[in-house]
């Protein structure tokens, strides 16, 4: 499957992460949404981040690496690349973005945003399946 997903991500506690090239960066705690794509592998992809143990290649991949953060809630759409972009846009009326975050690779400000709740895309994407939760644990 291809397509793009959002992670809600709760961070129960004020952290400051060194991201790759963006550096230290302040979370509050609070709820966030990250959107992001897979063209091929989209099981596997969101699978990925799931898994605390993995190595660090995307801005996202810090952020969940910590204690104090945890993977809530997982949606996805089939969908083309350009999607992810548009649900960003979107993200971006309704929450706090983090600048610069998941988007080296795009014209976005950013593709994670801090969010009072998600329930917007409830109608919009589709809930991940209990299955490929579990596979990732």
């Amino acid at each position: 499957m291809k397509g793009i997903y959002a992670l809600v991500i709760l961070v129960s506690e004020d952290i400051a992460l060194a991201v790759g090239a963006l550096g230290e960066v302040k979370f509050d705690n609070g709820l966030y949404v990250y959107v992001g794509s897979a063209q091929t592998n989209l099981e596997e992809r969101i699978a990925r981040h799931l898994r605390k143990t993995k190595r660090k290649f995307w801005h996202i991949d810090y952020l969940l690496d910590a204690e104090v953060v945890n993977v809530v809630k997982v949606l996805y759409k089939e969908a083309v690349k350009a999607e992810e972009c548009r649900v960003a846009v979107e993200l971006g009326k309704v929450g706090l973005a983090i600048e610069g975050f998941g988007s080296s690779d795009c014209h976005c400000e950013s593709h994670l945003f801090r969010l009072p709740n998600y329930e917007f895309l409830k109608g919009y994407m589709n809930e991940l399946s209990l299955e490929l939760r579990q596979q990732s644990s």
